[in-house]
C-alpha cells in the first residue's frame, strides 16, 4: 500500500511568531554569510532565512520533518514574521551542504555567556565555571558515509559537548564522526578559566596537564590501577566523611614514565560511592584534581555533578527531538545541532531556568495554538516559585 501523505501545514496550526522577532537580531549577522539559490533561480535562500525555519520545526509539533519546514515556508504569514520566502526541498537540502556552522557556533557561545547561574551559596562559589564533558552518539544511516562507527551498517555521529552545570546549558560542542577521539576534541576545544569534570574515559595524562597549561582546572576519574607516590596524606574532616570521602592526598601522579608529562604535584581523593561493583565490593571513585584548595567534599561534589550532561543528553535527543537528523551531510548534521542547542538555550533564556519536559510541551502547545501567551507566561512565572520547581 502507498504511505499516507500527511495533511499540509495550515497557518491556523502555527502560532508563537512573537518569540521568533527576538530571534531576529541574533540571526541578521548571517543574512550575508551566504544564500543558496534554486535550480531554476527563481529564489534565494539566506543563511538567516535558513537558520529561522530549522528553529521554528524545533518549537512547533506540527512540523515533523524537513517536507513539512518547506510547506511552512510557503505560508504567508510564516513569510512575513520570520522574513524569509517561500523555498525548496532541493533549496533547503543544499543549503544544508553550502552555509557556515561556524557562525552558528558563535551564537551557541554568546547566549550561554548570557545565561544566568541557577545556584547560589558557598559551594556554587567554590565550583564557578564548572564544566561536564562528555560525548553522545546521534544515530545516522548506513549511506551517511562521513560518520564512521561500527561498520558500514552501523553510522553514527558524535556530539562533543561541554555543560555549564551552574548554569545549566551547553557552552561548547563540535560534531564528529561516532569513531572520533573524545579527547582529542577536548584538547582542540579547551577554554581558560574553566573547571572542567570528565569521566575517565577522559584519563588521559597529558591532557590533564594540558587543561593546566591552558589556565583551567579538572576534576577527572582516573582508572583503578593508577599508581602514584604519596607526598602528603591530609586528614578527613567529618563533613568529607559525610560525603564518601576516605583518603585526601597530594601525589606524584603516575611512574616514572606515564607521569612524566606532570610539572606539579596533583591531588587524588578517594570517594565511597555507597554502592557495590560487579564482584559485591565496595565501589571507590579515584578522582584527580590539580585544585588544592577544594574542600575534600567538593570535589566529590564536583564529580558528582558531571551527571548533569547525561541528562541534558536525554533532554536533547529524547524531548527535543535531535534523535531524527534532517540532513545527511556532516556540514548539515552540524548546523542541525547547533541550532537545536540555540533552541534550549533560548528556552533557558526565556524561562531562567534548565529547560524541562512539561515547560517544552507547554512551549509546543503555545506554538500550535492550544495553549495563550497568558497561559505559558503562567506556566513561566510559576517556575520561579518552589513549590512548581518541585512539581515540573
Amino acid at each position: 500500500m502507498a504511505a499516507k501523505k500527511k495533511p499540509k501545514v495550515t497557518v491556523d496550526q502555527l502560532q508563537g511568531f512573537k518569540y521568533f522577532k527576538m530571534l531576529n537580531p541574533l540571526l541578521d549577522r548571517l543574512h550575508d554569510c551566504g544564500t543558496e539559490r534554486d535550480r531554476a533561480g527563481n529564489r534565494t535562500l539566506f543563511f538567516d532565512d535558513f537558520g529561522s525555519l530549522i528553529l521554528f520545526y524545533f518549537f512547533n509539533p506540527i512540523l515533523t520533518s524537513l517536507g513539512g519546514i518547506q510547506q511552512a515556508s510557503k505560508l504567508d504569514k510564516v513569510q512575513k514574521i520570520l522574513g524569509c520566502t517561500r523555498t525548496s526541498l532541493g533549496s533547503l537540502s543544499e543549503a544544508s551542504r553550502v552555509f557556515e556552522p561556524e557562525l552558528l557556533r558563535e551564537i551557541v557561545h554568546e547566549l550561554a555567556g548570557k545565561a544566568q547561574p541557577l545556584s547560589k551559596g558557598k559551594e556554587a562559589q567554590a565550583l564557578k565555571d564548572l564544566t561536564a564533558v562528555d560525548g553522545s552518539l546521534l544515530p545516522a544511516l548506513p549511506k551517511m558515509a562521513w560518520a564512521l562507527w561500527v561498520d558500514d551498517e552501523h553510522r553514527a555521529a558524535k556530539l562533543h559537548l561541554h555543560f555549564d552545570v551552574l548554569k545549566g546549558v551547553p557552552c561548547e560542542a563540535t560534531i564528529t564522526a561516532g569513531n572520533a577521539s573524545e579527547t582529542t576534541q577536548l584538547r582542540d576545544t579547551l577554554q581558560s578559566g574553566r573547571l572542567y569534570v570528565v569521566d575517565r574515559g577522559y584519563a588521559e595524562y597529558q591532557l590533564f596537564q594540558d587543561i593546566i597549561d591552558r589556565g583551567s582546572s579538572f576534576i577527572g576519574r582516573i582508572r583503578d590501577n593508577a599508581v602514584w607516590e604519596v607526598l602528603e596524606d591530609r586528614p578527613v574532616s567529618a563533613e568529607a566523611q559525610a560525603a564518601g570521602v576516605r583518603r585526601d592526598l597530594i601525589v606524584q601522579l603516575g611512574c616514572a614514565k606515564s607521569g612524566a608529562c606532570f610539572k606539579q604535584p596533583l591531588r587524588i581523593v578517594e570517594v565511597e560511592t555507597g554502592k557495590t561493583d560487579a564482584h559485591g565490593r565496595p565501589e571507590i571513585l579515584l578522582l584527580a584534581t590539580d585544585r588544592l584548595d577544594l574542600d575534600a567534599e567538593l570535589v566529590a561534589l564536583g564529580y558528582r555533578f558531571r551527571w548533569t550532561v547525561e541528562l541534558f543528553f536525554r533532554w536533547f535527543k529524547c524531548i527535543l527531538g535531535c534523535k531524527h537528523l534532517l540532513f545527511q551531510s556532516h556540514n548539515g548534521v552540524t548546523i542541525q545541532v547547533y541550532l537545536a542547542l540555540i533552541a534550549s538555550l533560548l528556552i533557558s533564556l526565556w524561562t531562567g531556568k534548565k529547560p524541562t519536559k512539561r515547560t517544552f510541551e507547554m512551549i509546543q502547545l503555545y506554538f500550535c495554538g492550544l495553549a495563550s501567551e497568558e497561559e505559558l507566561m503562567a506556566h513561566i512565572e510559576g517556575l520561579h516559585s518552589d513549590k512548581a520547581t518541585q512539581n515540573s
